[in-house]
């Protein structure tokens, strides 16, 4: 059921509940945080919290969690359609809405007039400029990037990207909110892909160029990689669950900003145009079973 806040007084607010919103409210509730789940229309936000309790019965079903820690998890999960109550009480907001510039500062600009001086405000992007979506606020200082991996509740890596006006206190404050999430932290600079984009996508172009060329299969690159430098997933696998669409505009922007390296191939674009998304879409370098 989704509620509005009144009383209660959440610490964390995440704004979004689509794939990674939702995976962010999820392992905050389940780290004991006053969660509060966020988004504009009750559809998504309905089916956000739904999916939670699903990977939170999936959990326990696995053993991995109990079914007390569950049940706690949830109570403290809220979802709400007032954005301005749910951030007006907010110790931390983690924004998580889709990967456009021009929306999250939107965002962004709403929220700094609403947030109590205390929040450490968060956007979790994986290329999107840290600076840019800070310019947005009077509060730039803190202000971070918080880059959450999909699925949140299984991957193990927080990226904290400092901006150049992010205060050392709000580093601090990211990674403390990470380590109690169960992640490990890196912090790398405000620059284009970050580490983690930039490095992944360099392998997953070069992987779309080795398949166009007829070097071989989707599956033998990606067993190349996973039992000859023994990544748990390849290159091509991993596109698939990302979702295409997202790699062709992450790799735009890193073409536009690093050049032509990342200029992204042909094949991607095709298949993007032709609606094969990947997991999410049942075909992409992959055909896919949908759930």
């Amino acid at each position: 059921m989704v509620e509005r806040v009144e009383a209660q007084h959440p610490s964390i607010v995440v704004i979004g509940a689509g794939t990674m919103g939702l995976g962010i409210a999820h392992v905050a509730a389940a780290s004991g945080f006053e969660t509060v789940l966020v988004d504009l229309a009750p559809e998504p936000l309905e089916r956000g919290l739904a999916a939670i309790r699903r990977n939170l019965d999936q959990s326990v079903e696995k053993g991995k969690v109990t079914s007390l820690d569950r049940d706690q998890a949830l109570s403290r999960l809220q979802g709400s359609l007032d954005l301005d109550a749910a951030v007006s009480r907010a110790d931390i907001v983690v924004e998580a809405v889709p990967e456009d510039l021009t929306l999250k500062k939107n965002v962004f600009a709403r929220i700094d007039g609403l947030a109590p001086a205390r929040a450490l405000l968060g956007t979790n992007t994986s290329s999107l400029p840290v600076d840019a979506i800070a310019d947005a606020t009077k509060s730039p200082e803190r202000v971070v990037g918080m880059h959450f991996f999909n699925p949140v509740h299984i991957m193990d890596l927080l990226e904290i990207i400092r901006g150049a006006r992010t205060s050392d206190a709000s580093i601090e404050r990211a990674k403390a909110f990470g380590e109690r999430l169960g992640k490990t932290c890196i912090v790398v600079k405000d620059t284009p892909g970050f580490a983690t984009s930039r490095l992944g996508l360099a392998l997953g172009l070069e992987a779309m160029r080795m398949l166009e060329d007829g070097v071989a299969g989707p599956e033998d690159i990606d067993t190349a990689m996973t039992l000859g430098y023994r990544h748990p997933i390849g290159p091509l696998k991993l596109t698939d669950l990302v979702g295409l669409d997202v790699r062709l505009a992450i790799a735009l922007h890193l073409a536009r900003t690093l050049g032509d390296r990342f200029e992204p191939p042909q094949i991607l674009r095709k298949l993007v145009s032709e609606g094969k998304l990947g997991k999410k879409a049942g075909q992409g370098f992959y055909a896919w079973r949908k759930s």
